[in-house]
């Protein structure tokens, strides 16, 4: 190939391929599992083409035995899982909230297929999982992905080791962080179940004769979702900001 590229270049393109495929088999609205995979390798590929100019200088030389091109790899390949995985993980901030959000509303029950996920989940949990989909792309939150993969060169760079720690560290953190976050986007629904709650068991002290389930059941439903509908704007303008909030942690 030394006609075409020296091994250095081929080297530094592999490198590159590796982190980048493992990130774009990974991060929401791009790395969906209904997108096939080689559609997303070609996508990564033609990125580490369009890097390579830019990033090529930074990439060490060629180690002189082959298991030090294998651990180069097999880091590169680590650092990418690494990254797309913590994008991805906060997606579960959807999902979670479309859970409490179906508990609060008696509808915990009304399972549906995911497309994002190998396994059903509750209609508005799949609901909301598609709808962080469409924010991503809409509002240009891609971009800053691309921009992110970017960065990441400075923030792990190819002579560093892998920080096992302190990956380990930042994904326990993005866990808890996107249930927490769940939670506050479910937080209308949750307040008005538990005042709702609350009254179906005062007027059901007051009069113990009154089948108060069969009246409570459809009002809950009824009035739970009309809450979580007034709320998703602001549902998606807060999940927004705070994805904006981890991208930038990669700056």
């Amino acid at each position: 190939m030394e006609s075409y590229a020296t091994a250095q270049q081929v080297y530094a393109a592999g490198l590159l391929f590796a982190r980048l495929a493992a990130i774009v088999m990974l991060i929401p609205g791009i790395g969906e599992a209904f997108i096939p995979a080689r559609i997303r390798m070609a996508l990564a590929f033609a990125m580490a083409l369009a890097l390579f100019p830019v990033l090529a200088p930074a990439v060490p030389q060629i180690p002189l035995a082959v298991s030090g091109v294998a651990g180069a790899v097999i880091k590169e390949v680590l650092v990418g899982l690494l990254i797309g995985g913590i994008l991805r993980l906060f997606m579960s901030s959807l999902a979670a909230a479309g859970e409490i959000v179906s508990i609060q509303t008696t509808l915990a029950f009304s399972q549906t297929a995911n497309p994002a996920q190998a396994q059903p989940s509750t209609t508005l949990g799949t609901f909301l999982g598609l709808i962080g989909i469409v924010l991503v792309m809409s509002t240009g939150l891609h971009h800053l992905f691309i921009s992110a993969i970017v960065r990441s060169y400075e923030v792990f760079p190819f002579h560093r080791a892998v920080m096992v720690d302190d990956a380990a560290q930042l994904a326990v953190q993005t866990v808890g962080n996107s249930f927490a976050l769940g939670l506050q986007l479910a937080a209308p629904v949750v307040v008005f179940s538990l005042i709702f709650n609350i009254a179906v068991g005062m007027v059901g002290r007051v009069m113990p004769q009154f089948q108060v389930f069969f009246v409570a059941t459809p009002l809950m439903v009824l009035l739970g979702l009309s809450i979580f509908a007034l709320s998703l704007g602001v549902i998606g303008t807060v999940w927004t900001d705070r994805y904006r909030e981890l991208l930038a942690q990669f700056g």
